[in-house]
């Protein structure tokens, strides 16, 4: 039985790939400080093991890769807020986060690596629907913001160029703003649906909505079943040292976005706009022909996934 280890994985993404693997009976051994996940997301399982670490902690680590086969590398500091309020703490936990991993997987002979990066790396690129190939970009060093999109450039350099030399089998894979039931509140779909939760303690029908910029600004929302999918078949066919979008095509302007939310809540928002933040990207749609030759294809449609996800915020958030 293949046993995979997986970093951050009582996060969002992190405990549905778990899940996912517990499902098709393969063994998982899962690493999480419990920053933001909670280990209570995965299923219990006999084929599960759970042991709470920094990511930096090489020692523990190291343990953690011990009889492992294969490694989902996520383990990172997400949220736009960390971005800007802390890019000393994105950086040192990305940069020192992939040498625990490497040195763990070398002193352990594990065989694969599998790394989760981000489509910041691409910033504003300069092809929509961007393609795997569009050139690394950080427009301003000075700019925190981009402490992630640096973080997770170099944990992709020192996949290919050191990982190598320990795996037989290295894949990146680009995941572009996955969504879903249970992913906290600090990205865009979450944010929208908790100030709507709050605005309607006040009014039934009518809320008012801050957002960041003019609304036009666009992203590809994959839902998160649709994400896992995706993962799977990375796990089976991904060829090594090869990168995969992992998205939609289906692009929306948040505009519209907060559109479909008034159909689902049955609502009418009154949309405030603020400054948006410097650095922030404009438009955001990958390019999957890659994946999709791998025999990947989305299906979950927007509405569906908005309306699930909602559901689950409106029982489950506490405001």
């Amino acid at each position: 039985m293949k046993r995979y280890l997986i970093t951050g994985g009582a996060g969002f993404i992190g405990s549905a790939i778990t899940n996912k693997l517990l499902q098709t009976n393969y063994s998982v051994r899962v690493v999480d400080n419990e920053f933001r996940g909670n280990k209570i997301s995965i299923k219990k399982s006999p084929r599960v093991e759970f042991i709470k670490s920094d990511i930096r902690d090489v020692k523990k680590i190291t343990e953690a890769c011990k009889n492992i086969d294969a490694i989902i590398h996520l383990a990172y500091i997400n949220g736009t807020k960390y971005f800007y309020e802390n890019p000393d703490l994105v950086l040192e936990v990305g940069v020192k986060g992939m040498l625990s991993v490497l040195e763990g997987a070398k002193k352990n002979n594990v065989k694969e690596l599998y790394l989760a990066s981000s489509s910041e790396v691409y910033q504003t690129p300069s092809i929509i629907p961007t393609p795997e190939t569009i050139p690394y970009s950080i427009p301003d060093p000075l700019n925190p913001r981009y402490s992630y999109a640096g973080g997770k450039i170099i944990s992709e350099m020192m996949s290919l160029f050191i990982g190598e030399k320990i795996f037989e089998k290295v894949c990146i894979f680009r995941p572009h703003n996955v969504y879903g039931p249970n992913m906290g509140t600090e990205h865009v779909i979450p944010e929208l649906i908790k100030k709507i939760l709050l605005a309607k303690k006040t009014t039934l029908k009518n809320v008012t909505l801050p957002i960041q910029g003019d609304g036009t600004q666009t992203r590809s929302f994959i839902y998160i079943d649709d994400f896992v999918d995706a993962i799977m078949i990375l796990l089976e066919k991904a060829k090594t040292k090869e990168i995969y979008n992992i998205g939609t095509p289906d692009e929306i302007s948040i505009n519209e976005l907060i559109s479909e939310l008034e159909k689902i809540i049955d609502i009418k928002i009154q949309v405030i706009h603020e400054k948006a933040k410097s650095g922030a990207t404009l438009r955001r749609c990958p390019d999957i022909a890659k994946i999709k030759k791998l025999g990947f294809r989305p299906k979950t449609q927007l509405f569906t996934g908005l309306q699930n996800t909602y559901l689950w915020y409106n029982k489950n958030l506490n405001i």
